[in-house]
């Protein structure tokens, strides 16, 4: 409790110490209409090229002060192109009218690469998950949908345990999201010691998803695979909502929410609660899962915005373990068995945890302006596994920084953004014998101190001919104190792990080529060091010799729009080279340990397409798109040699050479919606050795349901749907290098599910 305390007093007093300067205002108002009906269009994101954003009310109405006049305002709403207005008129009322067409799920602005650039003006490969994509599956978990990108591969080992590979191989995350950063409201998610806990989350918090891949160092820190940066849920201006929602479905699955929203143009408060529960499609496979988010934005004035967040959860769930190629062929509901299975010894995870976060944008003057944020969590970990029994107590503060000023060089618009980033983690972790399901006599008790941080600088320049340069740096660090107070058969030590500090840079070139057309390039280099779990296995043994990654990844692609705005589509072909390579191996007693083996070779292309048939809001049948994204991955070791075998050369262990996912979605002018999702994977190999894979799989699923107006308060939605229509055998979340050959942890067969919300609007 005292540290809750300090960490709080901390956060407030960090937010009172930020500059304080009064400044004139630009205002900007107007209604933003549809071009065909000129119906008022409620939810527009409206965002100024200053950073500032508002959102239109149910009257199509916006408000929008900034502290210098803009160059351009970015008008965007899912279902209709976004519109881009240039040197608009302060002070007068704008009549904005807004084209249907699919083509703006692609022309969203990019916040990621902090430029407020739409990604036809973006120099990297992004991928956006908006809301509406979250919400064409049951949103029991988030899985489906980010499969629906390229280049992103998620799995679920069992109900809620998430792994996460985005342009590399799972090797790393045997259990867990490891290189990979995760933020919620530009807040940290990741903590210190590099894992991220994401099944804390519930699907039904989040707004949207940005993916940025390959190496992203220069603006996010460490890391080689990726950064996801994930919006929370806001009220609308002007909105006041009651929303509860329930859903069932197939093995005992039972979801219930409840949603308050009141938006204002001067605050959004949204408070939701999530709660689900599974009784799993395997044996020892249940979930339990609550989850509390209070979601607020104030504008105390017109030059500074404060957001808040706070996201608990309380989690259980159960493990049933890998099973052998005999056993997934022979039951694939089973659990793992044997003395050490998972039902005797009660494998499952207990978490809870609280989230806390504040953030602030605030203009100093018309060219310099700052966002900044803190944040601080609690997390509880009771884990009884397999072969031991893990208690966990971890506590983290740290914040964040930027600051950007826009600049003119000559004729050339110029914007320099620099700042930086520090999390300090304290844990205490404890060891103990599993006898059936309780914890024995006491293996190890550790307290370990992880320091995080980095400094980073970014030059955008708009240059003649549509060109758009960016360079990037940044220094990062990282360091493990580890202190042993008991260890079974030897005495207490310390050990300390300070990570040499490695630069990070990133240069990047657009050109834009037509209005719907750009191409882009850029050469970027990461820094991954290990993980405070991979230094610190399960069982309490210390990886003193692990080092941490490092590559370099080039890459070039092309996106745009075409046939009036109907075609869309994104392409980019990279190669990664990464040196030190960690992999993970399981020992006789199952628990992973971590090993570097020279360096592997990544190359692979990412495409997206999209193509709207229909798109006619007026008539019955009003929108009717088919799209598709394709992955191609040749991943080999490069230098693997490991005792008397040389493994350079083969697959790299965990990656399909192929993946597609394809959609259609069908709406109508009386609210009546079909989606369907089809996804497909080639083998995988499950082993260094390249001697045991996974069969390729095609699974399909549906959803169907109808959103009606109720009088003049109401909204319902009425939906029902199936996945793995063709009740297709497959294994979801493999573990690769299993002792014993236990690879294959069996996804759901055939199952369905179907629910319904009720809205009122006050």
């Amino acid at each position: 409790m005292h540290a809750f305390r300090y960490t709080y007093t901390f956060l407030f007093f960090l937010l009172m110490m930020l500059p304080q300067v009064l400044q004139a205002q630009e205002l900007y108002s107007g209604h933003v209409l549809s071009a065909q009906t000129e119906q008022p269009l409620q939810g527009v994101t409206v965002t100024a090229s200053s950073g500032e954003q508002g959102i239109s009310n149910e009257n199509g109405y916006f408000s929008l002060a900034t502290a210098t006049a803009p160059a351009r305002l970015v008008f965007s709403y899912i279902g209709y192109k976004t519109e881009i207005i240039t040197n608009p008129g302060a002070g007068q009322e704008l009549r904005v009218l807004l084209q249907p067409g699919a083509a703006s799920l692609q022309e969203v602005v990019i916040t990621g690469y902090e430029t407020n650039r739409p990604l036809l003006q973006t120099a990297g490969a992004v991928s956006i998950i908006e809301r509406e994509v979250i919400e064409r599956f049951d949103e029991s978990s988030i899985v489906r949908a980010v499969n629906t990108v390229p280049g992103v591969r998620m799995e679920e080992r069992a109900p809620s345990s998430y792994r996460i590979s985005i342009r590399g191989s799972s090797l790393r995350s045997p259990y867990g999201i490891r290189n990979v950063k995760l933020y919620y409201d530009g807040i940290p998610f990741t903590e210190a010691n590099g894992t991220t806990a994401l099944n804390l989350m519930d699907a039904a918090n989040i707004g949207s998803i940005e993916v940025l891949k390959g190496p992203t160092g220069s603006i996010y820190g460490a890391g080689t695979g990726g950064t996801v940066l994930l919006e929370p849920r806001r009220a609308a201006d002007g909105e006041q909502s009651l929303e509860v929602g329930a859903m069932t479905g197939s093995f005992g699955l039972r979801r219930y929410t409840a949603t308050a929203r009141v938006g204002g143009e001067k605050s959004s408060i949204l408070v939701q609660y999530a709660r689900q529960e599974y009784d799993g499609h395997r044996q020892q496979s249940a979930v339990d899962r609550e989850v509390l988010l209070l979601s607020s934005e104030f504008k105390p004035s017109d030059k500074r915005t404060i957001s808040a967040n706070l996201v608990y959860s309380d989690l259980y769930y159960e493990l049933p373990g890998g099973l052998t190629q005999e056993q997934y062929e022979q039951d694939p509901s089973q659990a793992r068995g044997g003395m050490f299975g998972s039902v005797a010894q009660n494998a499952s995870m207990n978490q809870e945890g609280v989230n806390v976060g504040l953030k602030q944008a605030y203009r100093f003057s018309e060219q310099f302006r700052n966002t900044t944020s803190v944040y601080g969590l609690h997390r509880f970990r009771n884990h009884p596994f397999n072969t031991d029994y893990e208690r966990n107590t971890n506590q983290e503060m740290g914040g964040r920084t930027s600051f950007a000023y826009d600049a003119q060089l000559g004729s050339i618009g110029t914007t320099v953004t620099a700042g930086g980033e520090f999390q300090r983690g304290f844990e205490a972790a404890r060891t103990y014998d599993n006898n059936g399901g309780t914890p024995g006599d006491l293996r190890t008790d550790d307290e370990v101190v992880a320091k995080s941080g980095f400094a980073f600088a970014q030059a955008e320049f708009e240059l003649p001919a549509d060109f758009i340069a960016t360079a990037a740096l940044s220094l990062n660090d990282t360091r493990y104190e580890i202190t042993r107070l008991h260890q079974a058969g030897s005495g207490s030590y310390r050990y300390n792990r300070d990570f040499e500090s490695v630069l990070s840079p990133r240069v990047a070139l657009l050109k834009q080529l037509t209005e719907e057309v750009s191409i882009h390039a850029s050469v970027s280099s990461g820094f991954s060091p290990p993980t405070e779990e991979e230094i610190l296995t399960s069982d309490g043994q210390l990886n003193e010799e692990l080092e941490a990654e490092k590559g370099t990844n080039y890459e070039a692609g092309v996106r745009g729009f075409g046939l009036n705005g109907r075609l869309s589509f994104d392409l980019v072909a990279y190669y990664f080279r990464l040196k030190e390579t960690i992999v993970s191996r399981q020992d006789v007693s199952s628990v992973a340990v971590f090993r570097n083996v020279g360096s592997t070779n990544q190359k692979g292309i990412e495409t997206s397409i999209g193509y709207t048939l229909v798109d006619e809001p007026t008539q019955q049948l009003s929108l009717l798109k088919v799209w598709t994204s394709y992955t191609f991955s040749h991943f080999r070791f490069d230098e693997y040699q490991q005792d008397e075998n040389d493994y350079s050369g083969n697959e790299l262990t965990g990656v399909a050479p192929h993946t597609a996912t394809a959609g259609l979605d069908l709406n109508t002018r009386f609210g009546l919606y079909l989606h369907l999702t089809a996804n497909y994977s080639d083998e995988v190999p499950l082993n260094d050795e390249n001697t045991i894979y996974a069969d390729n799989y095609l699974v399909a699923g549906a959803r169907l349901g109808v959103k009606k107006r109720l009088g003049q308060h109401f909204g319902l939605e009425v939906f029902s749907g199936v996945d793995n229509v063709t009740d297709k055998k497959y294994s979801l979340g493999n573990d690769l290098n299993a002792f014993g050959g236990r690879f294959f942890q069996p996804a759901p067969g055939r199952n369905y599910y179907g629910g319904l919300s009720l809205k009122y609007t006050l």
